[in-house]
């Protein structure tokens, strides 16, 4: 774990720091849309921009204002304090409006305080629907985004190239897919905590290094003992990046075992196509396996997935959790627990802000209320 802990804990980690020391690229991107394979495909290390340890938004508050979600500001804040001056470029996307804005904000900074936009800023449109035409569409927008890479870095992406780093990127969703398996058994050989740690590590990492890593992390996990006795939990909603939030909800009686979050299973579920057109494979995995509520009318693909999540991991309750000002999440949020709960899933939703927890005392008294009804409904069936 020590490994995958200073991985997700660090932005400038050892493997960053070794990368630069090489002469290598970093690009950043702020969503699980942009396909890593572009870059591991250049010898470019794809970083995930997160917006964690930041002391105040004062930066973020100045561009953004008060009434937003608290993760782009926070991603902004460290921007403007020169937090990410080791990326050699960033990628946004328009996951959702705040995001979008993130664009704006972000060049607007950087035309008042030099230095502030990495050289090459890239915005990377995404479709609000998966459907042939948009697959066509967005496999457009993936070749501008490889030829404004070859341009600007001097670098050449062939198709072969591409699908070898899909092979490479496979045999990570290969072993996450094992990852998962054993952290839904009976006795989990990891907690929640441990389990966000080794997914986060994988989008600041170099692609080999991590895959060496999670072998010898799945190889001793398949022999450890496991939790016993504990609530079996599910965290939805938010992009979440901060292991001490899912530490408050574990305590010590309960386990998240499972989630659905764009900084967790949601980002690796599904493999790309290693045959075809490795450009056109690449779109249509990355625009359709994201469960994002971004996506229009696919609400209920969306249930059916979290149902099929609850019953393979004999989940006990649903944690819904959206960040404030997070009208996607909070909306289907609201929607996911009247569905749930018709179905007898007891779900308990949460508002928070985004980075440090200041208010762990409010989070930790409502999960340990949902953590006791949920052990009164376990005493009253036996």
């Amino acid at each position: 774990m020590k490994e995958f802990l200073e991985a997700s804990t660090a932005l400038n980690n050892k493997y960053v720091t070794r990368w630069k020391m090489s002469g290598k690229k970093i690009v950043g991107y702020t969503c699980s849309y942009v396909p890593d394979e572009i870059f591991h495909a250049a010898d470019i290390l794809p970083f995930r921009i997160r917006g964690f340890g930041v002391a105040d938004v004062t930066i973020g508050d100045t561009y953004f204002g008060p009434f937003i979600c608290s993760l782009p500001k926070c991603m902004l804040q460290l921007a403007g304090e020169g937090k990410f001056d080791f990326l050699d470029g960033a990628i946004i996307t328009p996951g959702c409006d705040s995001m979008r804005r993130l664009d704006e904000c972000w060049r607007k900074a950087g035309s008042d305080v030099p230095g502030v936009i990495p050289p090459f800023f890239f915005h990377y449109g995404v479709p609000h629907k998966y459907a042939d035409y948009t697959i066509k569409w967005f496999t457009e927008e993936t070749r501008r985004l490889i030829t404004a890479v070859q341009e600007h870095f001097k670098v050449e992406i062939t198709d072969a190239n591409l699908k070898q780093s899909i092979a490479v990127y496979n045999y990570s969703r290969k072993l996450l897919e094992r990852f998962d398996e054993l952290r839904t058994r009976d006795n989990p050989p990891f907690s929640g905590e441990e389990a966000l740690a080794v997914i986060l590590a994988g989008t600041t990492m170099p692609r080999e290094d991590y895959n060496a890593l999670l072998e010898k992390f799945i190889a001793k996990a398949e022999k450890a003992p496991g939790f016993r006795d504990r609530v079996r939990l599910m965290l939805v909603g938010s992009a979440n990046d901060d292991m001490g939030l899912v530490r408050v909800m574990e305590g010590a009686k309960a386990l998240v075992v499972a989630d659905n979050l764009c900084f967790g299973s949601r980002f690796y579920t599904d493999r790309v196509s290693e045959d075809g057109d490795p450009i056109f494979e690449l779109s249509k995995r990355y625009l359709g396996h994201n469960d994002c509520p971004r996506m229009y009318g696919d609400y209920q693909r969306r249930l059916n997935i979290l149902e099929q999540k609850v019953k393979k991991a004999k989940i006990d309750g649903v944690i819904l959790q959206n960040i404030r000002f997070c009208d996607l999440h909070g909306a289907e949020n609201g929607l996911f627990e009247k569905d749930l709960e018709a179905k007898g899933i007891p779900c308990m939703r949460l508002e928070r802000e985004y980075g440090p927890l200041v208010e762990t005392g409010r989070m930790k008294m409502r999960v340990d209320a949902f953590i006791e009804r949920i052990q009164q409904k376990r005493r009253a069936v036996a």
